[in-house]
Parts: structure tokens; C-alpha cells; sequence
């Protein structure tokens, strides 16, 4: 089955050169006596070629793959649904992009993944995509006043000059509306990988949810790599038929009937450990505190009686005491001290919209297991509702009808025998998504810090304010120092203690207590 809507459009925009034999000259420096071998010194001879034959064969079949990360290539993606990107592309943590936001640019209508599904399915597709494009629209038009409002309560005296914000508040009109257009709405992007990735994706192309989209988009970023270095072609694997992944054989076992039942059920569980919030502590390191200020001390090399748990904590995450805290290129990682952080670790279940959820998974060193869509699919309407849509009784019925009509229309398609495949990509950007999350306090640091701001996107942010208050009552110690951005700031010489200059959020959240957060917009 392919797409009306068109394939999608795949440009090889930048890519280090020789890439095939880049890793085996990296190969063959490990054991070289002779110093670095270049990539011009594997194909010199017909024998040096032959040796660089073996070499990358051996490589691969054995699987010493860090050789295939030296070699890059920078994509230019085009007509891909945030479906695929959410599912495929942004799914782990070994790339880089940057696409188009839905928060600060507003979505053409016409810019939609539409299958090529037999009547009447393709005119209730059509007929579910226009009414959520047409809803997105209404949507803005009926948030602008409440979002107007909220925002001269915070800011009184721009009402002055109001055409100088109605941009900035249109760009939240969007950034709410988002949540009623489908995860078939196309996406742009540059999306950059290493030749490991791009063989892992040609391994994995037809593995859920989209594995035709994942197929068409792959095998454009292969060619693409081929015809930039022909040589490459000997590297690429056979995907795996998608009947012989684990997850296909689970789900066999399973008669159809059952699984809307299981998915409700499950649904039902997981919401019962969140007790109401978007956020909650599954697991955390033992003896976490004793842990964190026992690294410490070893990068030192100091005994406790120099150095107490709390003083070592203290000037690991104190920003007036830890000049690293203060840093905008993030350098945790390279050095010393920070690194202690990577030794207290927390599990959090978490849910939240598609829409979000696409955001908070950039936060790639904070790994998810994010599930199969059409496994956690109930059949029912099961959306998250931005607060300030809470706040306009009008425009949350337009949201819920909207929605509403939406699952309607994918039950009818499955009702049809439309695969979950094609019938989910009119799942709305509002779709709840359930999942667990894990990572260590330096990674779970980075993150709150930036989404503990009153400008972060709103679910990230109600869910990092959960996470930071439940570390706060497992391990005050280290809680006290998990705050937003412009805390950290008033606790250093930095000046103004808000780092986002007009968008500063008119509340002086350094003075507050986590517990004490709360916003609309």
C-alpha cells in the first residue's frame, strides 16, 4: 500500500566523505604500528582493497560497529508524518534533528500523509483529516481572547502596544490548537546519523508503528548514501520482516477481541499509579544521597570526615558553589565532578499527549519504552487537555468534538479492514501516551532544569514539577537544588535571572518553591 499524499522526499544535504572506507581506515588504525592510516591508504593497492574488503566484513559480522560512527551524514527530510518521526526517527538515541515546530509555526491543511485506502475508507479519511484541519483553525480563532486575557493579567502595562505581542500570542494559539491535528500531518527536518545508524535503520525499517512510511523514507536515505559512495552498498542489511520481530509474535497470540479489553485494563493500572498527576516515581537508586556524596569523595579523594554527605552534595549541585551548573554548552559530561551525578538514577512513569511526548523524547540521554500505538489503543476517546483549553468552556467543546469525530473515524476504518497502521495516523497530536522513563540525576538534571521553566511546553513542565517533588521527598539533599532555570541564575552572578529576554514569563519563579508552580499559558 503506498500514499496519495506522495512518497516521502529524502536530500543528502552534507556527508563525510568515503564513509565506507573512513571506518575501515579507523579499523585499521587500532593495530596500526605505522601510526593513522588514512582512507586513501585502504584503496591504494589491489591488495590494500582487499584487505579493506575483509576488514569491513569481519567488522560487521562480528559486530565491532564504533568504526561506522565516524562517518556522517546530514538528511534534509521532507513530507514525513510526525507519526513516522515520532515513532521511527526520534525513537532512539543516536541522531540529531531539527524540524519544523507546530508551537510557533501555523500547519497548512494540505499538509497531510493521506493513504491509498479502497472506498468509502478514503472519504472517511479525508472527511476526519478535514474536519481536524478546519477544527485547528476554529481552535486558534476561539483561544486568542482567553489566551489575550491570561496574558495582560501577567503583563498590565503591554497592553499599551498591543500589536507589538499578537504575534507571541498567536504563536500560543498555535501551540494549543496543534493538539486536534492528526499525527499524519507532515513535518520537515534536518535529521543527521551515523553510517551505524543508518544501517540499524535499514535493519529496521519494517518494525512498528509505520513501517511502510519507515520503508519509503529508508530506502531514500540508502540511495541517497549509495549514490554518494557506492562502496556503502556492501554494508546494508536485509531488514527484518516485520512477522518475525517479538513484538508480531506476542501479538499473534492474542485473539483481536481481547486486545481494546487489555488496553483498557492496562490503561486503567497505569493511570492508578499516577494518582491524578502526569508524573510518578517508580524506582530510584538505594542509598542514592550516600551514593552521589561517596563519588564525590573519590573524584577528590577525600574521607567522609573531611567531606559529609551533605557538604559533598552541596557543592555538586549548588550553583554558587559548582560554576559548571552555570554553563550554557552543558559540559557535565567532560568533566570530573559532574560526572558523579551519573550515579543516582530514577524510573518514572509518565504520561502525556503525542503532541508532547515528541518533545520530551528529544531528551535522548532520558530514555523511554514507548509503546506500539495500536497496543495501547481502547477505542474511546483517550486525549490530554491543555489547561488553558480547561479555561474556555467553548473552545473545550470544540476540542472534544473535534476528537471525538476523530476516533469515530478510526473505528470505522478498522470496522472496514483498514490495518492500525493507516487507520491510527488520524490519531489527534492529543492522544494520550503512556510509558516509563529512566535515566541518571546528570541527564534528569538537564532536563528539568530547561522544563522547569514557565515557557517549556506545558505537559513537560506539570510532569517535571511531579518528578522534581517526588525526588524532594525521597532525597531532600539533592532536591533542594532541582529548579528552574532562572534560580539557578539568581544563585550565581549571572544577570537578568531570566535567560529568555522578551519571553520572560512575568512570574519571578525563583522565589518560589517547586511546589508552589503554576501557570496557564
Amino acid at each position: 500500500m503506498g500514499f496519495l499524499s506522495g512518497e516521502p522526499i529524502v536530500q543528502l544535504v552534507a556527508a563525510v566523505d568515503r564513509p565506507y572506507e573512513t571506518g575501515v581506515a579507523a579499523a585499521r588504525t587500532c593495530y596500526s604500528s605505522n601510526g593513522i592510516v588514512l582512507p586513501d591508504d585502504v584503496s591504494r593497492t589491489k591488495k590494500s582493497r582487499e584487505l579493506r574488503d575483509r576488514i569491513a566484513a569481519s567488522t560487521l559480522q562480528a559486530g565491532h560497529l564504533t568504526t561506522r560512527q565516524h562517518a556522517t551524514f546530514v538528511f534534509a527530510l521532507d513530507r514525513v508524518s510526525r507519526a513516522v518521526t515520532w515513532s521511527f526517527l526520534h525513537s532512539h538515541p543516536f541522531y540529531n534533528s531539527e524540524q519544523v515546530s507546530q508551537r510557533y509555526v501555523e500547519v497548512n491543511p494540505e499538509s497531510v500523509l493521506v493513504p491509498d485506502l479502497p472506498e468509502p475508507a478514503l472519504t472517511i479519511y479525508r472527511s476526519a483529516v478535514d474536519a481536524q484541519m478546519s477544527g485547528y483553525q476554529e481552535l486558534i480563532q476561539r483561544m486568542l481572547p482567553t489566551i489575550r486575557d491570561e496574558f495582560h493579567e501577567l503583563f498590565p502595562a503591554r497592553t499599551r502596544q498591543p500589536e507589538r505581542w499578537e504575534k507571541l500570542l498567536l504563536r500560543k494559539a498555535y501551540e494549543v490548537a496543534r493538539y486536534v491535528l492528526p499525527v499524519a500531518t507532515f513535518t520537515y527536518l534536518y535529521h543527521t546519523v551515523s553510517a551505524l545508524t543508518l544501517l540499524r535503520y535499514a535493519r529496521t525499517m519494517d518494525s512498528y508503528d509505520t513501517p511502510t512510511e519507515q520503508r519509503m523514507l529508508v530506502r531514500k536515505m540508502l540511495d541517497a548514501a549509495q549514490e554518494w559512495d557506492p562502496l556503502f552498498r556492501r554494508e546494508i542489511p536485509d531488514p527484518i520482516p516485520i512477522e518475525e520481530t517479538p513484538e508480531h509474535a506476542f501479538m499473534v497470540q492474542q485473539a483481536e477481541p481481547s486486545v481494546a479489553d487489555a488496553s483498557r485494563a492496562f490503561a486503567a493500572e497505569f493511570d492508578e499509579r499516577l494518582a491524578g498527576g502526569t508524573s510518578a516515581l517508580l524506582s530510584a537508586s538505594t542509598d542514592g544521597e550516600a551514593t552521589l556524596a561517596g563519588a564525590v569523595r573519590g573524584i577528590l579523594g577525600v574521607p567522609r570526615d573531611r567531606l559529609t554527605d551533605r557538604e559533598a552534595i552541596e557543592l555538586l549541585l549548588s550553583p554558587s558553589r559548582n560554576p559548571y551548573l552555570a554553563e550554557t554548552l552543558g559540559v557535565h559530561s567532560h568533566v570530573k565532578l559532574s560526572r558523579a551525578m551519573e550515579h543516582l538514577s530514577f524510573t518514572f512513569a509518565k504520561k502525556l499527549s503525542h503532541t508532547a511526548d515528541s518533545q520530551d523524547q528529544r531528551h535522548r540521554m532520558v530514555p523511554g519504552a514507548r509503546p506500539i500505538l495500536s497496543r495501547q489503543y481502547t477505542g474511546t476517546p483517550d486525549t490530554i487537555v491543555p489547561k488553558v483549553i480547561r479555561a474556555n468552556p467553548d473552545a473545550w467543546e470544540l476540542f472534544d468534538r473535534i476528537n471525538d469525530r476523530a476516533y469515530e473515524a478510526i473505528n470505522r476504518l478498522l470496522e472496514l479492514g483498514v490495518s492500525p497502521e493507516m487507520a491510527l495516523y488520524l490519531l489527534p497530536n492529543a492522544a494520550a501516551i503512556r510509558f516509563v522513563e529512566s535515566g541518571s540525576l546528570m541527564d534528569w538534571h538537564h532536563k528539568w532544569r530547561t522544563r522547569l521553566c514557565y515557557t517549556a511546553q506545558e505537559e513537560i513542565f506539570h510532569a517535571s514539577v511531579d518528578e522534581v517533588l517526588a525526588v524532594r521527598a525521597r532525597y531532600p539533599t539533592v532536591g533542594a537544588f532541582l529548579h528552574a532555570p532562572c534560580w539557578f541564575r539568581a544563585n550565581t552572578p549571572q544577570r537578568p535571572f531570566c535567560p529568555e529576554g522578551d519571553r520572560f514569563c512575568g512570574v519571578p519563579v525563583w522565589k518560589l518553591e517547586p511546589g508552589a508552580f503554576s501557570r496557564m499559558l
